[in-house]
């Protein structure tokens, strides 16, 4: 429940401090004295837009910030906010929502005081609050509003489960079959041409590293005269063909090393020398093999570039630089082929899946509309209970279920039909009832909810607008057992409701030398008989009015 409201500069809100208890609390003033601004506060601390014009003072933010005690729902706040907002610090017994609005437009919300985003504050609230403004009264002729009061008041929530979880498993399987059959048409449109690109990347050798090799090989070929010519005069050098051969002047060193044997270190040079001259005669014979193996056919030459033109042709077919990026190429044409040659069995059992998958949706959805069927009997008989002492006592509601076509929400839409006059035709609320009428049956609603809705608070903005005397009477009434379940909080003009109330707020305007502001002051005993009798007469010193008064509070308790 709501325990504490705190409101700073905003709109004629200047400062205050609320302290709520639980069951029953009342909120009254006069047209104008500032309970719209106060509702508003408190929609922006629930996620609504904030508009910067409510910002009193431009040298400060506005600040809406309100503590909410957790009994039974603790475990599902916390379950929740694990979810949504994991960084938030838990605390078992009180949460802290906030939201802040600067002067220049910016907003910001917390959690326990942690920063989070909007969208985490506006889903938290609505598992704490509900906030039924008079607005909301024109969601009683939504059918989808309508469906979600029936399956609210529905036992056994397994059913409503696992039917999403059918249908949600049937959306998947479905969207599987479409998106691998439009792949499969799209394929099969280009089949004659994939086939064609496969057979040209598959007539040219295409392995890891062949067009480096080739062009090694190429460019060796195409210099291979004087690449010989080069070996030739090597193996001229190396082998003593002439005097000035390295093998002739290793000769003379080995003579001359043999003369001085009194050379500091010559066993070291001779023998140095002739592993030199052992090197120098292995070298020419490399160099000889060379020349020799440069013998090649013409036609190797030839060969080598028209492989390579072959790769580099494809390369600027397909803007592609390398071999891997064709290899991988035509291994995705394979692929593609392979998969439209085998299309047709995968896509029959994408199909089977689907069907299976319709098959149970369809199943549960039939279980899903005998529920329906079951509760909207019920409603029907607790809502013109909780409706008739209203003053509505010749009012005739029907469940209208029919079937529909599958979604996420069943296989039926639901219309709510009603009649409030003897031999009126049945009608959706839209085109029958009054204001007045459609805010006493969405009070009824709310109360036969109250218990199945999983919500600490609901708060109600003048939901008797437009009844008077007994029926004004047994709204409050109606208002205070739900009070009982849940905690209320009313804005009512009536003074038979606000007499029903725990507690009572009193929300007024005053002036100061410069301004114009509101104020809240949660009144005691004698203040709670002096505002009723100005509700009641217009006059505090009315003392019929004081009587009867007293007589509503005495009569509340």
């Amino acid at each position: 429940m709501i325990e504490t409201l705190s409101i700073s500069n905003y709109a004629l809100i200047d400062k205050i401090d609320l302290t709520f208890q639980p069951g029953f609390n009342i909120i009254t003033g006069e047209t104008g004295a500032g309970k719209s601004i106060m509702l508003g506060a408190l929609s922006v601390l629930l996620g609504n837009r904030a508009d910067t014009k409510v910002v009193r003072n431009r040298d400060k933010k506005s600040i809406v910030e309100a503590s909410f005690i957790l009994n039974n729902e603790a475990e599902d706040i916390k379950n929740l906010l694990a979810e949504i907002a994991p960084d938030v610090d838990w605390e078992p017994e009180s949460l802290i929502l906030r939201r802040e609005i600067s002067p220049n437009g910016r907003s910001r919300s917390f959690i326990n005081d942690t920063p989070v985003a909007l969208s985490t504050l506006h889903d938290l609230a609505l598992r704490l609050v509900d906030l039924h403004s008079q607005h909301q009264n024109l969601l009683l002729a939504s059918p989808d509003y309508q469906l979600s009061i029936i399956d609210t008041l529905i036992p056994d929530k397994a059913v409503l489960d696992l039917y999403m979880e059918a249908y949600n498993q049937y959306r998947t399987d479905l969207k599987a079959y479409v998106k691998a059959h439009k792949s499969v048409e799209a394929a099969k449109k280009e089949e004659e041409y994939l086939r064609y690109q496969l057979l040209k990347l598959n007539e040219v050798e295409l392995e890891e590293g062949i067009q480096e090799e080739l062009e090694r090989r190429r460019d060796m070929l195409s210099s291979v005269t004087s690449i010989k010519a080069a070996l030739q005069q090597l193996s001229a050098i190396f082998s003593g063909d002439d005097d000035s051969s390295l093998i002739n002047r290793m000769t003379v060193a080995e003579q001359l090393i043999d003369l001085t044997e009194t050379l500091p270190n010559h066993e070291d040079l001779a023998r140095r020398t002739a592993s030199l001259a052992i090197d120098i005669k292995d070298l020419a014979g490399e160099f000889d093999s060379a020349y020799s193996s440069l013998d090649v056919d013409p036609e190797q030459l030839e060969q080598t570039e028209q492989h390579l033109s072959e790769i580099y042709d494809l390369q600027r077919r397909h803007s592609l630089t390398t071999v891997e990026q064709l290899i991988a190429l035509r291994d995705s044409i394979a692929a593609k082929i392979a998969a439209i040659d085998t299309a047709d069995d995968h896509l029959k059992a994408l199909a089977s899946r689907a069907k299976k998958a319709k098959v149970k949706a369809i199943e549960l959805a039939a279980k899903l509309s005998e529920a329906r069927a079951k509760v909207a009997n019920e409603f029907v008989a607790t809502l013109r209970e909780s409706a008739i002492p209203l003053g509505m006592k010749n009012l005739q509601f029907v469940v209208d279920i029919q079937p529909a076509d599958l979604s996420l929400t069943g296989a039926d839409v639901v219309n709510f039909l009603f009649a409030f006059n003897k031999n009126q035709p049945l009608m959706p609320v839209k085109d029958t009832a009054s204001g007045g009428e459609i805010s006493r049956l969405m009070l009824s609603v709310k109360a036969i909810l109250a218990d199945r809705m999983n919500l600490p608070s609901i708060i109600f903005d003048e939901v008797d607008t437009g009844v008077s005397g007994d029926v004004a009477n047994r709204m409050g009434q109606l208002m205070q057992q739900i009070s009982k379940r849940i905690q209320v909080i009313a804005i009512t003009h009536l003074p038979q409701v606000a007499a029903k109330g725990a507690a009572h707020f009193k929300v007024y305007k005053a002036d100061t030398e410069t301004a114009t502001q509101t104020y809240v002051n949660r009144l005691s005993e004698q203040e709670r008989v002096d505002e009723l009798t100005l509700m009641l007469s217009g006059d505090v010193n009315n003392q019929a009015a004081r009587a009867t008064a007293q007589s509503l509070l005495d009569a509340s308790k």
